[in-house]
């Protein structure tokens, strides 16, 4: 197993360096290399803790945050994640709707990539009504497919223009890590495979070194923009070779 960590060390670059964790792909990566289905959720949520954990410690060290947008999203996905991590479903539905998740969320970061340099926007305040429903459903995703939901949270946030880039890029991150953690916890009511954990420590370090290397890439060489087309343009690839493995 050297060319799964390989891609798993690339994907954590592509995604840290945006904000995210990478789960979807992650998932998709483990579903082409036929690892056993009934761990893919452990394992794609444990490396999104691992990338985003660096990522949000950064951002709020930077000053980059703003807790009381986060807080109304947290409260509506956290329980909801939980419960979707307990949730047991047949291995096509849940091929057939991470490709559907991964293509939805490819196509809305390559179509708001304008907006992580947007800086010169009048912020408007969000509903907390909103704030609660949106959570909730990113929630319940997020715990059934195994991913933080931060890449829907972030385009979402954009479009709303509820604050300046940097704090929505620090929201998403936080978002996927808490949310990440509740799903962890719904997934182990299923299965207790936490012994078989060790099989994929290479997984882990990889997505650590590309997580620090992704945001290192944003912090000092390219900017959030391109980082953000190119990671788009990753998420679309692997939906499309996903596509192709369940439709043709």
């Amino acid at each position: 197993m050297i060319i799964l960590p390989v891609l798993f060390f690339i994907t954590a670059i592509l995604y840290s360096s945006v904000g995210f964790g990478g789960g979807s792909t992650y998932l998709a990566l483990l579903l082409i290399w036929d690892i056993p289905y009934y761990i893919f959720p452990i394992i794609a949520l444990l490396c999104n803790i691992i990338v985003v954990s660096g990522n949000s410690f950064n951002y709020i060290r930077a000053g980059n945050h703003n807790f009381k947008l986060l807080l109304p999203f947290l409260i509506g996905s956290v329980p909801l994640a939980f419960f979707g991590g307990t949730l047991k479903m047949d291995k096509d539905i849940f091929e057939i709707l991470l490709f559907f998740v991964l293509s939805i969320a490819g196509i809305l970061l390559l179509i708001n990539n304008k907006s992580y340099e947007n800086n010169n926007l009048i912020i408007k305040k969000l509903n907390l009504f909103i704030s609660l429903s949106i959570g909730s459903i990113l929630g319940l995703i997020s715990g059934i497919v195994g991913i933080g939901g931060g890449i829907f949270l972030s385009p979402i946030l954009f479009l709303l223009k509820v604050e300046k880039p940097k704090i929505i890029v620090t929201t998403a991150s936080l978002f996927i890590l808490i949310n990440s953690i509740s799903g962890i916890l719904g997934q182990l009511t299923k299965e207790n495979i936490l012994t078989e954990l060790s099989s994929y420590i290479p997984l882990f370090v990889s997505v650590f070194i590309g997580g620090l290397l992704g945001n290192y890439l944003n912090l000092k060489i390219f900017t959030s923009r391109v980082l953000a087309i190119i990671t788009s343009l990753l998420v679309i690839f692997v939906s499309i070779r996903m596509g192709v493995r369940i439709f043709l």
